[in-house]
């Protein structure tokens, strides 16, 4: 009997990265490690991808070339003989070998249009500035090319289907951790995110959104919980080199067919649909917390209307894209689950106006407030908000304090998937009750769980200025317990004579011994 063959894990995958890093420590700045490592991992799997194809035509056409050719057009994606990883790494003593690899990733770019035009755009293998003069750089990527060639990507060796996508995103949280302030740029952890995704409750044929989408993880996840392949994924990320990441990563998730966008979201929105923005029936986002200059004196002339609630301050963006969020929704069902800081909830000016204005218009849903230093590179407290233009007539909201559950990390903490699953039980007994248009009893708040979840009416949140902070409805107060004086003082007299005794009996051993 032939030995099973070992199948790649993802921490295998991820093991060959790291070497990778290794071979670049020195000359690239560890926050680029990714654009480099990442870049090679993706053209070292659409070349065993490639290769496993060539293989089975090559079988099923019994080396007909015209007849392999022709299928292998049809394939999802294309790779020509110079552009393989095989053929790289034939080619790594060549005295030029950054340029060929430029030259390939343009190659690859050019047989893909429709899917990888300008992914490889913000990255240069051939760089002096970050791999050195031309020796060194030699010598590094000869070494880069070396390390992949340990991994076989071909979809038979790989443990399971989902493990190179897997790795993919392992790898960016890996490298987000490694990040610091720039980690929210492009990740979103991997539990807020499953939380998200799973509070939008996103549906078979819905159209799903992501404007400043990163390296594509939320909208990744969102996809996953629709449960079939009847979706379709849109984002725009305003970063060139996290767009190209979120564009390999669809790649790797097989949702290539995902329009993902270049550009700035609030000054330069490119999901455009006769003449006006795309709506659709999901829509999340991770936007960077109070973005300062975001374009704040084009606001009021905006041709899409998004701010006719308010313009918010010109130094803090998070209503700007709040707004733009929910006016590219469907009126009929949209949704909308945003990750905002906590100042969202309270702050006042033009802010306080956009807040009362969407309460009034009954399209916000809940509140849920998460614990801090969740989030790479800050531990600024942050909350969820869900809008829902398809919330029943009912003008509850649901509110979550979320503070205190959480496991400590070393550098940050984490959400459990029993802290995910309290918080998305109670939202959906909550939409339910809604749903049956059941009401709060006597049109007063109710506490539906003591410390963690109320909900508020329209008039309590109307009371309270419209200040959605999480403690003006959430009582998380703990009464401290209550000291019996009595027996505390006899407890203290107890302690008196023990330590008496205690004085006298070593005085009594002191003796024995001569001091």
């Amino acid at each position: 009997m032939l030995p099973l063959k070992r199948l790649l894990s993802r921490e295998e995958i991820a093991a060959v990265v790291w070497r990778g890093c290794d071979t670049l420590r020195g000359a690239v700045d560890p926050t680029q490690y990714k654009d480099y490592v990442l870049t090679m991992l993706f053209v070292k799997y659409l070349s065993d991808v490639w290769k496993d194809k060539v293989q089975q035509y090559q079988e099923k056409y019994a080396g007909d070339v015209e007849r392999i050719e022709r299928a292998l057009r049809r394939e999802r994606f294309y790779v020509p003989d110079e552009c393989t990883f095989d053929y790289l790494y034939q080619n790594r003593g060549h005295d030029d070998i950054g340029g060929l690899i430029d030259v390939a990733l343009m190659a690859l770019e050019e047989a893909n249009r429709a899917k990888l035009e300008n992914v490889f755009r913000a990255v240069s293998f051939n760089s002096e500035a970050q791999l050195g003069q031309t020796v060194e750089r030699n010598r590094r990527l000869k070494n880069l090319l070396v390390d992949f060639s340990a991994l076989d990507l071909q979809p038979s060796h790989l443990l399971n289907t989902d493990v190179i996508g897997d790795a993919y995103e392992y790898l960016i949280g890996e490298f987000a951790g490694k990040a610091g302030k720039k980690a929210g740029e492009f990740y979103t952890p991997a539990e807020v995110s499953s939380l998200l995704a799973k509070l939008v409750d996103p549906r078979p044929g819905d159209r799903i959104c992501d404007p400043t989408c990163g390296s594509g993880s939320l909208l990744i996840k969102v996809a996953k919980e629709v449960g079939t392949d009847n979706f379709s994924l849109y984002g725009q990320e305003n970063n060139g080199s996290t767009w190209a990441l979120c564009r390999m990563n669809m790649f790797l998730h097989s949702m290539d067919r995902a329009r993902i966008e270049w550009g700035d979201t609030l000054n330069n929105p490119k999901l455009i649909e006769n003449d006006e923005l795309m709506r659709f029936n999901v829509v999340v986002a991770n936007p960077p917390f109070s973005l300062d200059k975001w374009g704040s004196e084009k606001a009021l002339g905006d041709p899409y209307n998004r701010y006719h609630r308010g313009v918010p301050p010109k130094s803090k963006a998070d209503f700007a894209f709040i707004s733009h969020m929910i006016e590219t929704t469907y009126e009929t069902d949209g949704r909308v689950g945003v990750i905002v800081p906590n100042g969202v909830l309270f702050r006042g000016s033009s802010e306080g106006t956009i807040r009362q204005r969407l309460v009034e218009e009954n399209l916000l849903e809940a509140v849920i407030g998460l614990p801090a230093n969740l989030f790479f590179g800050t531990g600024i407290p942050a909350a969820i908000l869900l809008f829902n233009r398809a919330k029943a007539a009912n003008t509850d909201v649901l509110f979550i304090d979320m503070s205190r559950e959480f496991d400590n990390g070393k550098n940050q903490n984490r959400l459990r998937e029993s802290h995910m699953t309290h918080a998305l039980e109670t939202v959906r007994q909550f939409r339910a009750s809604l749903a049956s248009n059941v009401p709060s009893p006597d049109g007063a708040g109710q506490v539906l769980e003591a410390k963690y979840a109320y909900r508020a009416t329209l008039d309590e949140i109307r009371a309270n200025d419209f200040n959605l902070n999480l403690p003006r409805y959430v009582d998380t107060f703990e009464e401290e317990e209550t000291i019996d004086i009595a027996a505390t003082k006899l407890k203290i007299e107890q302690l008196r004579t023990d330590l008496a005794e205690t004085e006298r009996q070593m005085a009594t051993y002191l003796a024995e011994l001569g001091f």
